[in-house]
């Protein structure tokens, strides 16, 4: 029977000393240049020391014109550096796989923060993105790779590359989006060509033994799951990416595509064969029992949001109570500082429906 207290080990780099994975979560806590303050330092160690097998960054944005909001963490340059190397290490003394989520917010990023149009695969009306020409493309790709070289030096144990959320790598992949002519837009093939290339480089760029995953979003955002599904299968056969992190919003939902009517979503992809690829799932995932049913259903890895932010060892919490679960809602803005939320994180949250007391 699967324990969510197993070890789980990846084809690249040390194993997590459990199933329970921090999600990467945005928290606005970063200095405004992307350098680590002490805020999301504190953030991010806490969860580490609370028993988290990988402690996960929020998404880092590998260009400047890539931030897609305020207080994000960066990865861009190596001004970051300093920042980065104290994250990592703060993370892994308390034994956790300490991995840096890499991002672009693509047609996401606001002008206010760029100062400039974001780009896009297309240009975009309703953001006001323009086209990226191919040589932007092939730029955006190296800059991934560059990052991911970055975050090694930083003594990160891996990278996720974020192509989820329509942020950039999604937006690439978005088959009613990405309507390029040239070999990076239209079909399947040309469209997962960027991610491919990415997880190519990072590869041969970085050591063996950094752990390389990807996060997918299997529904919305103008993407078919089919096509998701796809991709899925072609990144499990190329042998070069350690786990697949699929952001559900809900794990035991149906599949929303009309195509796969009345299947839940899980279902879709723990059915594949994955080989030593791990598959984690992410959303709703609030109490002992959720955790239970989401490995019993096939995945490998738990990716704790909501319940993370509440509570910094849930892991923990669940080992002394199998059945126990995450505070109840709403919190106050008292117990979110003493659970390691600096006061922009906070004020973050309190704009979630129903999350923050409000006073």
């Amino acid at each position: 029977m699967t324990s969510a207290f197993d070890e789980v080990s990846f084809a690249h780099g040390p194993a997590m000393k459990n199933r329970f994975m921090l999600a990467p979560l945005m928290n606005e806590q970063s200095n405004a240049d992307g350098t680590l303050s002490d805020d999301e330092y504190r953030w991010l160690t806490y969860r580490a020391k609370g028993g988290f097998g990988l402690t996960m960054t929020c998404a880092s944005h590998v260009q400047a014109i890539g931030q897609g909001f305020r207080g994000q963490l960066g990865c861009f340059s190596d001004d970051h550096l300093p920042g980065l190397e104290r994250l990592a290490t703060g993370i892994k003394d308390f034994g956790s796989l300490a991995i840096i989520q890499l991002h672009h917010a693509g047609r996401r990023s606001p002008k206010e923060f760029i100062g400039q149009d974001p780009v896009a695969p297309c240009a975009d009306a309703d953001t006001g993105a323009r086209a990226l020409s191919t040589v932007e493309v092939e730029a955006l790709i190296e800059d991934f790779i560059a990052a991911a070289v970055r975050a090694e030096r930083a003594g990160f144990d891996g990278v996720e590359l974020h192509a989820a959320h329509d942020y950039i790598l999604c937006e690439l992949l978005n088959g009613t989006f990405n309507t390029r002519e040239d070999h990076y837009g239209g079909s399947l093939e040309n469209r997962m060509r960027a991610l491919l290339e990415i997880i190519d480089g990072v590869r041969a760029a970085c050591r063996p033994e950094v752990n390389l995953s990807v996060r997918f979003s299997p529904e919305r955002f103008g993407q078919a799951t089919a096509d998701i599904l796809e991709v899925y299968k072609r990144i499990v056969d190329g042998g070069k990416v350690d786990f697949i992190d699929l952001s559900m919003w809900d794990v035991f939902k149906e599949a929303a595509d009309e195509e796969f009517n009345g299947r839940p979503l899980l279902d879709l992809f723990a059915e594949l064969d994955r080989g030593n690829v791990k598959m984690a799932v992410a959303g709703k995932l609030y109490h002992g029992a959720d955790v239970d049913r989401a490995l019993d259903g096939g995945a490998d890895i738990v990716a704790i949001g909501r319940a993370a932010i509440t509570n910094h060892n849930f892991p923990e919490i669940l080992r002394a109570d199998a059945t126990a679960g995450m505070r109840e809602l709403p919190v106050t803005r008292a117990m979110l500082a003493e659970e390691g939320l600096g006061e922009s994180f906070i004020d973050y949250m309190s704009g979630w429906h129903g999350f923050v007391e409000q006073v």
